[in-house]
């Protein structure tokens, strides 16, 4: 008879081997996000605010019926009636608000390079939160690739003879909303809801108070509702996935958005790249390229032993 001790090894391999769920997750929630400017571009006769107004609301619609057929009832009324996660969930949709409408500013104005610049950061700026706030430990090699990405970006800066704005809005709002939702114990569907009914009454008085009415030349309600969509499936991607997943690692998966949304900006948008863009994207590139080099060093380091 077989000892149980000594299958144990094997199925400890076995598990370690099969895809954590999270990881594909994160990658079709960033797939989405790296083509949303094409589809950003079909709404732009809409002024941003007003996009943002319609992504809130028609979420906000598409999450109450798929919360009421999962019967989340008990659970939306736990957070509403826990004063710490319904400002938990405040703060993020502050978070990502600014990080909606800064990025439809930035594609409707012709900048999707910049902005996938931001969210080339972001990775980076994942593990630096992940260091400080999550107590994550960080090799050394680690460590290198956050100082070389910190120097393009201060290299960018002083190019620009400014701060890089749009890049670090968006790579910061997006930084500090993923890890509130990491750290707040709510289902990702409720605490999506909870966020865009917190957006809902400003977007609505946006809408009703100094919108622009819709025209036969702009975009009709089938994209209207598609805006809901394209805003809350990735959203409940991400959040599954920050479950799963370090929130380091997680970082390493970030890079698929702004290499889609660069691809567009300079082979379908026409978008000039130059000398010192390509430097900056060349450093932040080898600084993803070190990390994951030091995250991959470091996992197989604390991986189990496989008996022979």
């Amino acid at each position: 008879m077989t000892d149980r001790s000594e299958s144990r090894p094997a199925e400890t391999v076995a598990r370690s081997r099969k895809t954590n769920p999270g990881i594909l997750l994160g990658v079709a929630a960033f797939s989405i996000w790296g083509l949303l400017p094409a589809f950003l571009k079909l709404l732009k006769p809409l002024p941003a605010p007003d996009i943002l107004a319609h992504r809130i609301l028609w979420s906000l619609l598409l999450l109450a019926l798929l919360a009421a057929a999962l019967r989340h009832g008990p659970a939306l009324l736990r957070i509403v009636r826990t004063p710490r996660l319904l400002l938990a969930l405040t703060g993020s949709a502050a978070l990502i608000a600014i990080n909606w409408l800064c990025y439809i500013v930035a594609v409707n104005g012709g900048h999707v390079a910049e902005a996938s610049l931001g969210y080339f950061i972001n990775p980076l700026v994942n593990v630096v939160l992940g260091v400080v706030i999550l107590r994550e430990r960080l090799g050394r090699i680690e460590a290198i690739a956050v100082i070389i990405a910190t120097a393009a970006v201060l290299f960018l800066a002083i190019w620009q003879g400014g701060i890089p704005v749009i890049p670090l809005t968006l790579a910061f709002s997006f930084g500090f909303y993923g890890l509130i939702r990491k750290i707040t114990p709510v289902d990702a569907i409720d605490g999506l809801l909870i966020e865009t009914a917190i957006l809902t009454p400003p977007a609505l008085g946006w809408l009703l108070l100094a919108g622009t009415a819709l025209s036969a030349n702009g975009p009709g309600v089938p994209l209207l509702v598609a805006t809901g969509i394209l805003t809350a499936l990735p959203l409940l991607l991400f959040a599954a996935a920050a479950k799963r997943v370090r929130y380091t690692d997680l970082g390493l998966l970030q890079y698929i958005a702004p290499t889609l949304q660069l691809v567009l900006a300079v082979f379908v948008y026409g978008e000039k790249l130059y000398p010192a863009q390509i430097g900056a994207f060349a450093l932040i590139w080898i600084a993803l390229a070190l990390y994951a080099l030091g995250a991959s060093i470091g996992a197989r380091r604390h991986a189990p032993a496989v008996p022979d």
